[in-house]
């Protein structure tokens, strides 16, 4: 699908809140109503719009800690990457997950309570799943960014 400028700057709006107005979006962009809403809807359909999310400040529900985890597997065939993956995906304090290269095979990102909690959950879940030859956790100490994709033209 190919964006245009008015697009973009749709998408923007949207980034900076999702729960504006579909008028004050139209009048943002400078465009009527009825032609935002085709190129939102038109941007939902290709998949360029994935949805819409509410961000939760993570320590005000009791998730004060972020944890950076890197894994190397035993294997790297397809199915243990696929099996890694399916184990991660029930895992509810797993955030993302990344399949990097380097030194490591992944970056998952992890929100808990405190130390106690993660050492839980290493008991518990992740170090059930099978194929990890190796992992290294850092505690984030302090967030020092978080944005939006930088959209171009």
């Amino acid at each position: 699908m190919k964006l245009d400028k008015l697009d973009f700057a749709i998408l923007g709006a949207l980034q900076r809140d999702a729960r504006i107005s579909l008028q004050e979006l139209s009048q943002q962009v400078g465009l009527t109503s009825s032609p935002c809403w085709s190129r939102i809807k038109r941007m939902e359909e290709a998949g360029v719009i994935e949805g819409y999310a509410v961000r939760v400040n993570a320590a005000k529900v009791g998730l004060a800690d972020t944890v950076i985890v890197q894994v190397t597997l035993e294997s790297h065939s397809d199915e243990a990457l696929f099996e890694f993956g399916q184990a991660l995906e029930q895992i509810p304090e797993v955030l993302e997950a990344f399949l990097v290269s380097g030194d490591y095979d992944y970056y998952v990102r992890i929100a808990v309570a405190d130390t106690r909690d993660y050492e839980r959950l290493l008991r518990e879940r992740l170090y059930k799943i099978p194929g990890i030859r190796h992992s290294k956790s850092s505690f984030v100490l302090r967030q020092l960014k978080q944005s939006q994709l930088p959209l171009r033209q």
